[in-house]
């Protein structure tokens, strides 16, 4: 999926290499982020930007999520259509696999810098989210560790589109994968809209995933992020499914705040 590192080009980090695990289950966390043109608009990607820098802090600073949180990004958007980050480094538009990976610790963790810009091609992005989740779980098998059901986390504010920005159902060609991914609890997926709501996006967010899905008014990328620490922590604690539930239902509740400009 990656090519591999020409002699005069610097390789690739190993997760890891030189951390001591100290026996933690990992937890791995799978941002994957819509920034196509339409983030450009109300100060939406500088709202982004904030939010997980922020977020990158308070990972440190909490000794659980520090400890067993492994973060990786994919955004959707820019000229090559989908990046993949290791951190805030760009690896390109596919992933590395094991043993290199795009999740780095929490506490490693530091977020890219993004931009708005392109096309919305969300099935795509989503597809190699769901690859890279399997790569890294079956990698971290391999060497005798484990791991808890990892979160995706898929944040839009427009339609899915093709290359072209034409509106795509592409994205129900991954349907019967990511129901079958939920029956066989292979990660709990998470579907974001945030801004002004358009007809008929909610319902591609409800197709993706009928139990945890939400459009939020404005851009209230904060909120999202530190509902997303509190379902690695109900996830570490081994929660019961109605936790998450009200995990999420607090954070639709304030879908009323954070309006979009006028």
């Amino acid at each position: 999926m990656f090519p591999t590192p020409q002699p005069d080009e610097a390789p690739l980090p190993v997760p890891y290499m030189g951390f001591e695990f100290d026996s933690a289950q990992r937890l791995p966390l799978l941002l994957c982020l819509d920034t196509s043109s339409s983030l450009s608009q109300h100060g939406a990607i500088d709202a982004l930007n904030s939010a997980l820098t922020s977020w990158a802090t308070s990972l440190v600073d909490d000794m659980a999520l520090s400890a067993a949180v492994d973060v990786a990004v994919i955004t959707f958007g820019g000229s090559d259509g989908i990046t993949v980050w290791q951190g805030c480094t760009p690896l390109g538009t596919t992933a590395p696999e094991w043993p290199h990976s795009p999740f780095v610790p929490a506490h490693e963790f530091r977020p890219p810098v993004l931009r708005a810009n392109g096309v919305t091609l969300l099935d795509r992005a989503l597809r190699l989210a769901m690859e890279v989740v399997a790569d890294y779980k079956a990698g971290l098998r391999a060497e005798g560790l484990t791991y808890y059901r990892p979160q995706i986390c898929v944040v839009t504010d427009g339609y899915p589109s093709d290359i072209r920005g034409n509106f795509s159902y592409a994205y129900r060609e991954l349907l019967p994968d990511l129901r079958k991914a939920e029956e066989e609890q292979r990660f709990r997926l998470f579907a974001v809209g945030v801004g002004e709501r358009h007809t008929g996006a909610e319902g591609v967010l409800q197709e993706l995933a009928p139990h945890y899905n939400a459009w939020l008014d404005g851009f209230p990328f904060a909120e999202l992020l530190t509902a997303m620490s509190h379902s690695a922590k109900a996830t570490q604690g081994g929660a019961a499914e109605a936790e998450f539930q009200e995990i999420f239902a607090r954070l639709k509740r304030r879908r009323g705040g954070g309006q979009v400009p006028a």
